[in-house]
Formats: structure tokens, C-alpha cells, sequence
């Protein structure tokens, strides 16, 4: 069964997202166009490059989320690495682990993502889509077809390029300049865009929403310092961009994940924790499945002309 998949952000707690995906999947679930913003975007790119959910199970156990707490050198610290980066920490330790895994499945630009059946057709050509959002033009960017703004051809966009981009949480990692522009976490203006792949009238399958939630009260951060004071303080903004209204309409096709207390920038999260987060995921997305009725979902929300962009052109319709 052919499906689309919207990722959502949430730093360390994509370790959730992984776990629906794998739900879904085994249900025979096969994934056409995927997008995400920040750790969604991460899970995204991973899916579009032909990763199992499985596999990304298997990958993340194996990694220690410390190491994406990267400065200069042992000895320069977060507050000095702000200082000259605007960042607490790089990214670099990130780029280089998604480059490795993306180019082990041959995926190093948008060229490598072109789906042949869309390939005339720009809204859907790329298996990926990845949410920036540009500070200095005051702008959401949807790559990669946004680079055409700045002088990038599409094809050319480096993917793990974009997922840096969209993984810049303010503050926490240093931005990423590009044509001109300073970039940073897509989630400060669309943290969850499942509406990304609509068209009006009734789609050919679904798109299914992945989302983290905490329905009960987040554990207090511990506030010591300045390094720890920007940490509470970008975690608190963008809990509150992911807590905001979802409408029933996108609401019904969403997979609700519980987050269990962890915030977006935990990367001391036990193997124990991390497990914990992963098998909510897999549990809410077996649960959503149970209940999920495509055709219920089409008669009751896509019916009749959908508000938005044209209709898909190409081979199908969405």
C-alpha cells in the first residue's frame, strides 16, 4: 500500500517517530513522498533514501547522542563555541554521520531522490521534502525546490545540507549560511506540515501525519547557567510550537506519539529511555492503524474541493 508520510520535529524525541514508522510498515505500508522539519527531517531523508523503519531502529540503538554535542575542541565549551558560531555546539559530528549513511544508500544530492513515475511533475519529483526556515529573509523555505530562489538548482541540493539546515534548533546548533541567507530549524515556522502533499478532491492514498505529544506535564528543566538557560529556553519554544491546535481535519490522520517526558534536547537519554521512546511510537502507530479507515477519511475530509494549491498533474492524482 502506498502512503506519504509528514515527519515532525522534536529533537531528540524522533527517537518516536522511528518507532510508528516501523508500525506502519508492518502493516505493508510503502512510503511515495516523505518530508519532515528538523528531527523529522533526519527520520525523512533516512526513509527516502530506502531505510526501514527497522534499520533506523537498529541505527539509532547503536548511537550516543552525546556525541551530537560538539564544540571545537575538548577544551573550548559550549558558551565560548557561542561565542564564535552562534551555536552552542556545531552540528559537525551530526552532518558527517547523516552524509555517511545517506551515501551508503548512493543518496548525496536531490538528484538522487527524483521519483521517475513524477519526475515532470516539480511539486512531487522529489521523494524528499525539508523545512528550513531563513531569518534573514523572514521565510519558510520547503527544499528542495526553495534553492531555486537562491540561485541553487534543485537537482544540486546537497541533502544532508538541508537536514542541517532544518535541524538548526536557535542557539543550540550552529546556523547554516546559504545563498546569502542564515538558516536554522524549520520548526520555528512549520514544525509539522502534514498538509504539505494535499491537492484538492479526493487523494489516491493517504498521507499520514507523525507527531510527538506529551499529554501530561513535562518534567522541570534544571536551570544552572547561561548554557543551560538557552537550552531551557529554545526547548521551551519549540514545546509550545508543537503543543499548538491541530485541526480534525489533519488531527485524524495523524499518529499522536507520546514523548514520555523527554524534551528535544536530552541527548543524556539512557539506552533504557531511548527504547522506552521508541516502543511508544511503535504502540501509537499499531493503535492509530487499527482504527484507520481511508475510505472513511475521504469521504468525511477530502470529498470536495480542497483549499490550497492546483491539483496534482502526472501519471495519478493525489
Amino acid at each position: 500500500m502506498r502512503a506519504d508520510a509528514v515527519f515532525e520535529g522534536g529533537g531528540v524525541k524522533g527517537i518516536g517517530l522511528v518507532g510508528a514508522v516501523v508500525a506502519a510498515e508492518e502493516r505493508g505500508y510503502e512510503w511515495v513522498n516523505v518530508a519532515g522539519t528538523s528531527a523529522g527531517a533526519i527520520v525523512a531523508s533516512l526513509v527516502a533514501a530506502g531505510y526501514s523503519g527497522m534499520e533506523l531502529c537498529r541505527i539509532l540503538d547503536g548511537l550516543d547522542y552525546r556525541r551530537f554535542r560538539d564544540t571545537f575542541w575538548p577544551f573550548i565549551g559550549p558558551a565560548l563555541t557561542f561565542i564564535f558560531t552562534q551555536g552552542l555546539y556545531l552540528g559537525d559530528y551530526f552532518e558527517h554521520w547523516l552524509r555517511r549513511l545517506l551515501a551508503a544508500r548512493g543518496v548525496y544530492t536531490f538528484a538522487d531522490l527524483v521519483i521517475p513515475e513524477f519526475k515532470d511533475d516539480l511539486r512531487y519529483r522529489y521523494r524528499l521534502r525539508v523545512i528550513a526556515s531563513d531569518i534573514s529573509r523572514g521565510r519558510m523555505l520547503v527544499l528542495p525546490q526553495d534553492a531555486a530562489d537562491y540561485g541553487v538548482d534543485p537537482d544540486a541540493l546537497d541533502v544532508t545540507t538541508a537536514v542541517r539546515m532544518s535541524m538548526s534548533i536557535p542557539f543550540f546548533y550552529r546556523p547554516v549560511r546559504f545563498g546569502g541567507s542564515v538558516m536554522v530549524d524549520g520548526g520555528l515556522l512549520s514544525n509539522f506540515p502534514v498538509w504539505l502533499f494535499d491537492t484538492p478532491g479526493a487523494p489516491e492514498w493517504p498521507t499520514f501525519g507523525f507527531r510527538l505529544v506529551e499529554p501530561g506535564a513535562e518534567r522541570p528543566a534544571k536551570i544552572e547557567g547561561p548554557v543551560s538557560l538557552l537550552k531551557a529556553l529554545v526547548s521551551t519554544m519549540l514545546e509550545a510550537h508543537d503543543a499548538r491546535h491541530v485541526s480534525q481535519e489533519h488531527f485524524i490522520r495523524t499518529i499522536p506519539v507520546p514523548t514520555l517526558g523527554v524534551r528535544t534536547t536530552d541527548f543524556d537519554l539512557s539506552k533504557t529511555a531511548s527504547r522506552r521512546l521508541f516502543d511508544s511510537g511503535y504502540n501509537a502507530g499499531r493503535k492509530f492503524l487499527d482504527a484507520w479507515d481511508f475510505g472513511r477519511y475521504v469521504e468525511h475530509y477530502r470529498s470536495g474541493p480542497l483549499p490550497g494549491p492546483p491539483a496534482r498533474r502526472g501519471p495519478t492524482g493525489r
